[in-house]
C-alpha cells in the first residue's frame, strides 16, 4: 500500500478515534444504546478526537513514513494517545461530565488497537502482498550476529530486492536451531554445502566483519565448493575508515556500467517466425549464441539445435536449457562449421527454418597469429553454413557479425566483413532470407574486458588498460541478443543491421568505474597501467562505413545500413584465390588477398 497522503491520514484517525469510542460506549452499556448516558457520547468523542489529532499533528505523527517504522515509532504513538485520553478524563472531572471511567478506559484501548493497527497495514504493504510475486534468489546468511541481522532486515525491506533470505549459518552451537528475525539458524560451517543443496541455495551472503582475514578466508573456500554466488560484506576497519560502505555490498554487475532503457520488442512479430520452428544456432556454447537459445526458446521453437565444435561448452549449454525448460525439444549437435560434407547433413537430417550464425574466432590479436584460421572459420565457414541454408530452403538466415568488419585493420574484422558481404551476395539469389547484425563489444562475453578487470581487481590489482583514449562501443549481453532476434524479424533479404550502441566508452573511465563498484579508489588502492596496443587494434572503433552511413531507423534501437553492391561470383573467384593462400600458409599472402577483396583492409 502506497503511504497514505497527509490529509487522508488525518480523516481516517478521525473516524477510527469515533468509532473507537462508540465501541466503548457500546461495550459499557452491552448493546442499549437508547439509554440517557449515550447522549454524551458525540460530545465526549468530538471533543476527544479534537484533541488527539491536535497532539498527534504537534508530534508529528503524519510525516512518519510508517511503512519502516520501529518500537520507538509505536511507543511515540501511544505516549501521545494516552496523554489526550488523560487531559480529557481532567476536563471531564473539572467540568463533571457524567462519563463514567470504564468508557474512558476502553475508549483508550480500542483507539490504540484501531490507529496502531492501520500503522501496521502499512508497514505490511498489502499492496505489494497482493502483487504477483517475483522469482528470488534464494540467499543463506553467514553469520547470526548484528551484521547477518542487519543484512535480513534490509533485504525484507527492499521490496525490489531479487534476493531472498532462508535462513543463518552460525558456528554458535547456542543459536543453531533457534529464530533470529524470522529466520532459522540452520546450521555451522561444516554444513554449508549440504544447505545448499537440500534449500537450493543461489547466493550465500557471509556477514562477518569483524571475523579474522584467515577465517574469513576458511568460510569463504567452504562457499566455493558450492555452486552458489557469494557475496562478502567488508571488514569492519574497512568500513570504519571509508573504505566501504554497506550500500555498495554487492558483485559488480556489468549492468552497473551502462545505464540503457529497457528495450522494446515486437513479440508479434518475432514469434511468428519463431514459434513452432526448427531452430539452428551454430557456436551455442558461446557467449553470445547460449544466450541466443535461452532467449529463443521463450518463444517456443518446435525444436532447438545446439551446434557447437567445443563438447565442454554445447554440454553446459545443453544441461541449463534442459533444466530451464524441462519441456522443451533441444537437441546437441558436435560439428564443424568448415566441414562441408557434415553440414550439409546436417542440414539434409533436421531442416532446420531458422540459422542463427554465431560461431566464431572473434579474438583480434590471437587471430592476428593465426590468420588462415580466423578466414577459415570466420569467412569460409559462413560461407558453407549459408550455402546450406540456401540449397535446403532455410526461411532466414541471420549472421552476428562486428563493428570490427568496418575498416577493418585486423584480420578478425576482415574475415567477418567477407561473411557480411558473402551473405549480401547470396541473398539476391535465395529465396532465404540473409541478413547481417552488426554491433560493438559486449560486456561480459568471454574475452571481453570485464571478466579480465574482475580477475585483476580481485587480485588486488593492477587494472591493464592498453591506453588512455581508447575507446569502444558496449552492450551487455541480453541486449544484445534481443536485439539480434529482433532484428531477424525485421529482415526482408541483403541488410546489415546496425545495433544502436548508446555514446562510445573509453576503456580507462570503464576501469575506474569497476573499481569504484568494487568498493576501491583507482590509482590508490587499486592502481590502472597503460600496456600499449596490440595487433590490430584500433583506437576507435566504427559502426558504419562512410559508404553506408545514410542507413534508415527502422526500429529505436536498430537501423540497416545502406550495404555496397557485391558480385557474388566475382567474390567467389577471390575467395578461391584467398583458400590457395590459406593452403600455403603465408601470412604476408593472406593479407595481400584479403585486401584484394576489401580496398579498406589495412596491411601494417
Amino acid at each position: 500500500m502506497k503511504t497514505l497522503n497527509y490529509s487522508l491520514m488525518i480523516l481516517i484517525d478521525l473516524v477510527l478515534v469515533l468509532l473507537s469510542v462508540f465501541v466503548g460506549y457500546y461495550l459499557f452499556l452491552e448493546g442499549n444504546l437508547q439509554r440517557e448516558l449515550f447522549q454524551s457520547y458525540l460530545p465526549y468523542s468530538l471533543g476527544l478526537s479534537t484533541i488527539i489529532m491536535i497532539f498527534m499533528i504537534f508530534s508529528k505523527q503524519y510525516i512518519r513514513l510508517w511503512k519502516y517504522a520501529g518500537i520507538r515509532e509505536f511507543l511515540s504513538l501511544i505516549f501521545y494517545i494516552s496523554v489526550s485520553v488523560g487531559i480529557t478524563s481532567l476536563l471531564i472531572y473539572l467540568f463533571k461530565w457524567d462519563i463514567p471511567l470504564s468508557i474512558q478506559f476502553s475508549s483508550l484501548q480500542t483507539i490504540i488497537l484501531f490507529l496502531g493497527g492501520v500503522r501496521v497495514l502499512q508497514m505490511l504493504s498489502l499492496a505489494e502482498i497482493f502483487q504477483p510475486k517475483r522469482l528470488k534468489n534464494r540467499t543463506l546468511i553467514i553469520g547470526a550476529g548484528d551484521c547477518g541481522t542487519l543484512v535480513v532486515k534490509k533485504l525484507k525491506e527492499n521490496h525490489d530486492t531479487r534476493l531472498q533470505p532462508l535462513g543463518f549459518v552460525d558456528d554458535d552451537l547456542q543459536k543453531i536451531g533457534r529464530n533470529i528475525y524470522g529466520l532459522p539458524v540452520l546450521g555451522n560451517r561444516d554444513n554449508i554445502q549440504n544447505l545448499v543443496q537440500k534449500y537450493h541455495i543461489n547466493h550465500i551472503i557471509v556477514a562477518l566483519p569483524s571475523v579474522q582475514k584467515q577465517e574469513l578466508k576458511k568460510i569463504v573456500e567452504l562457499c566455493k565448493k558450492t555452486d552458489a554466488n557469494i557475496i562478502v560484506i567488508p571488514r569492519i576497519d574497512e568500513l570504519i575508515h571509508g573504505k566501504l560502505s554497506i550500500n555498495s555490498i554487492k558483485n559488480v554487475e556489468v549492468e552497473d556500467l551502462l545505464k540503457r532503457e529497457i528495450i522494446k520488442l515486437d513479440l508479434k512479430e518475432i514469434k511468428s517466425y519463431l514459434s513452432d520452428q526448427i531452430v539452428l544456432v551454430t557456436g551455442a556454447g558461446g557467449s553470445i549464441g547460449s544466450e541466443l537459445c535461452r532467449q529463443i526458446l521463450e518463444f517456443n521453437p518446435h525444436t532447438l539445435l545446439l551446434l557447437g565444435h567445443g563438447e565442454n561448452s554445447i554440454y553446459s549449454i545443453e544441461q541449463e536449457l534442459r533444466q530451464t525448460f524441462p519441456n522443451k525439444q533441444i537437441l546437441p549437435i558436435i560439428a564443424d562449421i568448415q566441414d562441408q560434407k557434415r553440414m550439409e547433413s546436417i542440414f539434409i537430417r533436421y531442416r532446420p527454418h531458422v540459422v542463427f550464425h554465431a560461431a566464431a574466432h572473434k579474438h583480434v590479436p590471437l587471430m592476428e597469429e593465426n590468420p588462415s584460421e580466423a578466414i577459415k572459420n570466420n569467412g569460409i565457414g559462413t560461407k558453407i553454413v549459408a550455402d546450406c541454408a540456401h540449397k535446403y530452403k532455410a526461411n532466414r538466415f541471420i549472421l552476428v557479425s562486428t563493428d570490427k568488419s568496418v575498416n577493418p585493420t585486423s584480420v578478425m574484422g576482415a574475415s567477418k566483413r567477407i561473411a557480411e558481404m558473402y551473405l549480401y551476395g547470396i541473398s539476391k539469389e535465395s529465396s532465404t532470407i540473409f541478413s547481417s547484425v552488426r554491433f560493438g563489444n559486449v560486456l561480459g562475453s568471454r574475452g571481453s574486458v570485464i571478466p579480465l578487470f574482475k580477475k585483476q581487481i580481485a587480485s588486488g590489482g593492477p587494472v591493464t588498460v592498453t591506453h588512455p583514449e581508447m575507446t569502444r562501443y558496449f552492450m551487455t549481453i541480453p541486449e544484445a541478443v534481443l536485439l539480434v532476434i529482433q532484428a531477424g524479424a525485421l529482415a526482408k533479404g541483403g541488410e546489415i543491421f546496425i545495433l544502436d550502441m548508446g555514446e562510445p566508452v573509453k576503456i580507462v573511465n570503464l576501469a575506474e568505474d569497476m573499481i569504484k563498484l568494487s568498493g576501491f579508489e583507482p590509482y590508490k588502492e587499486i592502481d590502472i597501467q597503460f600496456i600499449g596496443m596490440r595487433p590490430g587494434e584500433k583506437l576507435f572503433e566504427e559502426l558504419m562505413l562512410d559508404e553506408e552511413k545514410n542507413g534508415r531507423t527502422i526500429h529505436d534501437r536498430i537501423f540497416i545500413a545502406n550495404m555496397l553492391e557485391t558480385n557474388r561470383s566475382q567474390l567467389e573467384r577471390q575467395l578461391k584465390q584467398l583458400r590457395e593462400a590459406i593452403e600455403e600458409d603465408d601470412p604476408v599472402l593472406i593479407r595481400r588477398e584479403i585486401k584484394n577483396i576489401i580496398p579498406s583492409f589495412r596491411i601494417e
